[in-house]
This record gives structure tokens, sequence and C-alpha cells, in this order.
């Protein structure tokens, strides 16, 4: 089987669906064929409806009563009916999905497969699947074979465009016959190996053909959970290959020796107007020494919101600037960028160092790029800006990337190639490059540390400056923002601090139950009519955006209600409460961020939670009432939403694991250490990386190569 064939060579895929597919990223058959159901509907477990329990259930009998209304608040479509068998009857209901009103013969059996659950004061089963019974159950031919018209694990595939999950069901049905030609892709798989690696027992001759043939038409669930553990592990494989085979290349390159001078550190540790945390002071010396070897760093300096690591890139800085060298400090917004610039200047300029600032509002960016090139400046900070073609810098020794998440590789790779052209090279036929320091505010579980940072080194202040107040978080329902908020709104406001009003979208959407920014704007100026309230969002040009942040941290500005475009980098002291409307629609993460926005003064500070569900707060709520700790919130954020929600904007590489969970410690420790082992035996033996051609083409999406060949 070519895997490399355009779907257009399966049956049934013309090009009309070809380029539905596409849209969706399914462009080859191997595409396809790891396009996996997101779920399989069991038709042989269902029962009988007095014997239901609570939980994902799957029921045959008819339906009636249906009818479809539109709430009066939020415009919302529900559709409800009633699930009848010969033991009994329950309740149904559908959230905007009106078509399923018109959708049912009431004469006829149909299977439910769902949620059966408490909610609302009763019972019922909640936007269920169906499929009409006579599509699923036993038939007989001619002959007296019988025969399910399908399987007993139906697989359902998520919705692409216009094409439903059974087109799904029936390209994979023409490929049938053609599983078994499926390659194999793990070292170890091949006849004429010549790799003397060691390889799980699930990992054999013909098992990704077996894999995905049981992912697509399993017959029981041990099956399904067999497929998916040797997926999972091929996945994680790529992944954590490419990341050794990347520190590898990374291993090969020079960069300039930046040699530890203690004095000098010392001198702008003494200027500092308080004493760095023992977290600070480990990971500062981690990056020192990096910076002496003759190979370039590559690490992440991972730190809560609030935790310092700005100061600690200072202090790597003016290690590169007293040898003689150049710093360039990426950062993804002007707000941030400019912030870096006002924090730093005071520290370092009255030592000597030459700085400046370019961001897209700079005027005088000719002047500033003159002056680069000749080195007389020593640490250039801004946004992209800094990283267009026409600019150049004299002896780029540093690259610091803050929010290195929020930049693609390509981005990256831009800043990190100036080296190669303008760095002092002390020895020609080298390949140079300048050393690297990623940071991020975003907790960074410790298994997504091995797998998508593998080939960086890690960094962690997990220690708050000595002064600061924990941030008092609170749960609220809607209805409670009278009684209990607003009060506190006004005190605050009295206090002359300022509030953060988080919103999840823009204009008011009928079809979704979270509050608008305009909205709640004009509203809280009806009630705070004294206030000024103004409104953000990430639709707003640039400089409208930086000019109302601006007068925001200036304080002209009482409440801001914005989305969650102020997430990362705002730093506004005298900010001491933060409102988060619908917050049950953000993963911890995110809400862990945005809790970040205050706190960042002397003042006491508030975070509430706005609710709008009936139900107990989720999970994620309360966990985020209970801890401030950002890396606790990250592993539990982990095992409740899974990497893609959580990281699948993470552009560090490409965090694609549609398959894998990294909660799966066992897992990923196994193919960590075969990866490695592979890495090391491909190293040594460059010719067996020929054997696996695809393999190799596979995991070159997942690299960040910092090499400049």
């Amino acid at each position: 089987m070519d895997l490399s064939a355009e779907v257009t060579s399966i049956n049934g895929i013309g090009e009309k669906t070809a380029e539905t597919l596409k849209k969706a990223g399914i462009f080859t058959v191997r595409d396809l064929l790891y396009f996996l159901p997101r779920t399989y509907e069991n038709f042989q477990n269902s029962v009988k409806i007095k014997d239901l329990k609570p939980g994902k259930i799957s029921v045959r009998g008819r339906i009636s009563d249906l009818k479809t209304q539109r709430t009066h608040r939020r415009g919302l479509y529900i559709t409800t009916g009633t699930i009848t068998d010969d033991t009994g009857s329950i309740r149904v209901i559908w959230f905007n999905q009106p078509y399923r009103a018109k959708q049912f013969d009431e004469k006829r059996d149909y299977y439910f497969n769902g949620s059966y659950d408490f909610k609302n004061g009763r019972y019922q089963l909640t936007s269920p699947s169906a499929t009409l019974a006579t599509d699923v159950e036993v038939t007989t031919d001619e002959k007296g074979r019988k025969s399910l018209k399908k399987n007993s694990f139906q697989p359902i595939y998520s919705q692409r465009g216009s094409v439903k999950s059974i087109k799904f069901n029936q390209f994979f049905e023409a490929l049938r016959s053609d599983f078994a030609l499926i390659p194999d892709l793990l070292p170890g798989t091949l006849e004429d190996d010549s790799l003397t690696v060691e390889k799980p027992d699930f990992v054999y001759p013909g098992a990704r053909a077996d894999a995905l043939f049981s992912s697509h038409f399993p017959d029981t669930t041990a099956e399904i959970d067999a497929a998916r553990r040797y997926l999972s592990y091929e996945e994680l494989f790529e992944l954590l290959l490419a990341a050794n085979l990347s520190k590898q290349e990374n291993s090969k390159l020079k960069a300039e020796i930046l040699p530890f001078k203690a004095e000098n550190t010392k001198k702008l540790i003494s200027s500092l107007p308080f004493k760095l945390t023992n977290a600070q002071r480990q990971a500062t010396w981690d990056i020192l020494k990096d910076m002496e070897k003759p190979t370039p760093m590559n690490r992440l300096l991972q730190g809560d919101v609030g935790s310092g690591k700005t100061v600690v890139a200072a202090i790597a800085a003016f290690q590169a600037v007293c040898s003689g060298f150049q710093v360039a400090i990426l950062a993804p917004t002007s707000i941030l960028a400019t912030q870096h610039y006002e924090g730093l200047k005071p520290l370092l300029e009255p030592l000597g160092v030459k700085m400046a600032l370019m961001i897209g509002s700079t005027r005088d960016k000719a002047n500033i790029k003159k002056q680069l090139k000749s080195g007389k400046i020593d640490i250039i900070i801004g946004t992209h800006a800094i990283i267009t073609d026409d600019t150049d810098f004299h002896a780029l020794a540093l690259c610091i990337i803050d929010e290195q998440h929020r930049f693609g590789v390509g981005q990256r790779q831009k800043l990190l190639l100036k080296t190669a052209r303008n760095i002092k090279k002390t020895n020609p036929e080298f390949t140079y490059a300048p050393h690297l320091l990623s940071m991020t505010a975003t907790p960074i579980p410790r298994s997504l540390q091995l797998t998508v940072f593998g080939d960086l080194d890690v960094s962690i202040i997990n220690e708050l400056p000595k002064g600061r107040q924990p941030i008092e978080t609170k749960i609220l329902k809607s209805i409670e923002q009278k009684e209990r908020l607003y009060p506190k709104i006004s005190a605050e406001i009295a206090a002359s601090h300022q509030v953060y009003w988080i919103c999840h979208n823009i204009e008011d959407n009928p079809m979704m139950e979270t509050t608008s920014v305009k909205k709640q704007a004009k509203k809280l100026q009806g009630i705070f009519p004294q206030q000024k309230i103004e409104f953000l969002h990430g639709r707003m040009k640039p400089a409208e955006k930086d000019e109302i942040m601006e007068r925001f941290a200036a304080g002209k500005i009482d409440i801001l209600v914005s989305t969650t475009v102020v997430e990362v980098g705002v730093n506004v002291p005298n900010a001491s409460v933060i409102v988060i409307m619908d917050a049950e629609s953000y993963g911890l993460a995110q809400l862990h961020q945005l809790r970040g926005r205050v706190g960042r003064g002397n003042a006491k500070s508030y975070c509430y939670l706005i609710s709008n569900s009936e139900d107990q707060p989720t999970k994620r709520l309360i966990e985020m009432e209970k801890s401030t700790d950002g890396f606790h919130l990250a592993e539990v954020d982990l095992k409740i939403r899974g990497p893609g929600e959580i990281y699948g904007a993470l552009q560090h590489g490409a965090l694609d694991l549609r398959i894998a969970t990294l909660t799966d410690t066992p897992l990923i420790s196994l193919a960590s250490r075969q990866a490695k082992a592979v890495a090391k035996e491909f190293t040594e033996h460059p010719e067996s990386m020929l054997k696996y051609k695809e393999l190799m083409s596979g995991i070159s999406h997942y690299q960040q190569l910092t090499t400049l060949n």
C-alpha cells in the first residue's frame, strides 16, 4: 500500500470530497488511516430501561413526544423526547440539534448511545447518537447464513465539513482488503534490521497493520485497547526520537564561550532592590554554566506567574554583554516587549549596557538597525520587528525568547540564522549558533517536558518572591454577582485599585451560552456609572490595543472588560481583582494564567470564577479555588483535558498527539528509553536510517532543529 498516495486513489473519494478532507488536514492515504474513531458504539451491550445505571449507556427503544423549544435567555434550541421499551421510559434531550425532532419514525426501533445522568432534578439521556435498529441487527441471507449489518463495535468518526461519520466508514470499507499491505514503521520490525536495540513485545512485524485494522474494524474492547497501545507508543516514539536527534544535532554546533565572571554577576545582583530566591539562584547557575560551554545552550526556563524569570534572563544577558557580545530578547507582543525594556533598562544601563527597543511603532528603526550592525547596541528587545531580513547583528551570541510557544519554529529559526552571518567566528569551519534561552509562564507537566520539550534542558523557578500575597479565589454562581461581587468591586475601586473583567467572546452569539465583551461592558457601565470602563479584544488594531493597555496601566481605566488577549505578559500591579465569566469554559492552565494578571503588587488580590451552570462546580474550578500552584494545576489539567487541548497551540515542533496520552508515564518511560537507544544507533550507524525512510520523514514535523546547515 502506498501511504503517500493522495486520498483520491481510494474508491468513493472524488475531487470535491478530497478538497473537504484537505481542509481537515487529510491529504494522503496515511492521513486517512490515522484518522481514528472518536468513539465506538457497542450495540451488543444495550440494556433494558429498567436496568439502566448512570454513565455511558446503550439502549434500544422507540422515541415519541418529540418537540423543540428555543430558550429566551440564550437562544438555545432544546429538543426533548421520550424513549420507551417494554420495561419503561426515559427522557432524552439534545442541545442545538433541532433537526432531531424530524429525524425519527416513531414506529421504528433505534439504538441510542450516550450519557445517562441526573441533571436538573431528573435522570435523562443527554445528546445521544441514534442508529436505526434494522441497520445493526443480525440478518439471514438466502443460504441461511447470519451476519451483523454493522460490526458489534461501530466506529464513530468526527465529522469533517460535509463528510459525516458514515462516509468515513465507507472509505475504510473500500480499503479493508489492503490493510495487510501497510508497511511497518518502527525499528525492529524489518526482516533485514541491523539495529541491536530491544523493542517492546507489542512491536513486531505487522504490528502497525494489525493496530490500524483493529482500530477501524474491532471485534472486542481488548482489540481496541491493544491497537491504542501500539499506536500510542508509535506516536510517542516518533516524538521522542525527534527530540533525541535534535539534541544530537545541537551538540554538533559551536557557540561562543561566554565565561562566568563572578565580579560582574555580583555587581548586578547587589544592585537589585530585592534578594533572589533559591530557585532563581539555581536557574541562574544552570544558565551561566551552559553559556560557558562551546556548544549552544538550548534551555527552557519555566516559572510560574510572577516568579521572577526576567531577572534571571537579565543576569544571563549581562554575562554575554560583559564578554563582548550582543543579546536579542524576543517577545510576542509590543506590550510585553515594552515592559521588558522598561524593567531591564534601570537594572542594566547604570552598568554601562546599551539597550534599545524595536517594536512595530518604533520610529527610528533604520538608526537602531545601523547601531545593531555596528555593535553600538548591546541588547535589543522587541517583537518580530527584530527578525526582519534587513536586521543584522554585529556579534549576536545569546537569544532570549519569552513565551516561546507564541512564536512559530520558522520565526525562531530566523533569529538563530542571523548568528551565522554576523557572529565573531574564531574557526570558520564550524557552524555557529547563539545560545538559546526560552522562557514560559505556562507550567509544563513533567511528561510534556520529556516529550514535546525533550530536546531542551529545563530549569524551573517554583518559588514566588517574598512579600507576594496569595490570590484569594472564589467560585460564584452567576446569580450571586449582585449580592457578593458588586460590593467587592466598589470597595476595591474606592481603594484606588483596578479590575479585570474577562469574557469569552466579543459579540453576542445566540448559539453560545457565554458572555460577550461588548454587552458586559455596557452592563457594567450601568451598574458602576461613576467608573471609567472600557473593553479590549483581539480584533482591535494593535495600536488601539496598546493604547488601551497603556491607559489601564497608568490607572486611567477602573474596569477593563476583555477577552483572554490579556492572558500573558500584562503587568499592572495596581489591579487587585479579576472576574472570569463562564469560567467552566476555560482549561485550568488558561484560568491560572488569567489569575496571574492580579497579585502583582503589594495589595491583597482576588479572583472570582463566575459559573453559569446550574450544576455543581466542575473539578477544574474546585482545583482552581483550592490551589495557586501552577505546576500542580498543570498536572491536573493534563489529566482532565489531555495534551491536545492544553498544548495544541504550542509551536515547539508540532504537538499533534491524537492517540497517545501524556498521563501514561510507563509508556512514555518505555518509549523514551527506546528512542534514546535508537538515536544512538542511528548516530553510530547512519546507514541504518536509510531503511526507515518513512519514520525519518514522519518525525520531521516534530523537530525544531537549531542546526544552521
